[in-house]
């Protein structure tokens, strides 16, 4: 998968399949064994994250709405992803 951006312990990773179980935009995101994916909305849809990650990842999203709608739209089309600057 593809790493948009890495902040705090925090991995961020995208991919698309089209017309598969990842056709909803969304990230996938790590934090030490813990897994989540939420919508590109910032809906949590699966998994879950300490309270203060989950936080720190809806902040980083708010700030980087218009890159990840674009992101998604390269992943969507078979091309490749762009980082994204971490939170600071």
């Amino acid at each position: 998968m593809p790493e948009l951006s890495r902040f705090y312990g925090i991995v961020i990773t995208m991919y698309s399949e089209a017309g598969g179980n990842h056709s909803l935009p969304h990230i996938h995101v790590r934090y030490g064994n813990m897994r989540a994916v939420y919508s590109l909305q910032g809906d949590l849809l699966r998994g879950k994250m300490p309270s203060k990650q989950h936080k720190l990842v809806l902040a980083w999203m708010a700030l980087h709405e218009q890159e990840l709608q674009e992101n998604w739209y390269l992943a969507s089309s078979k091309c490749a992803c762009y980082r994204i600057s971490p939170l600071k």
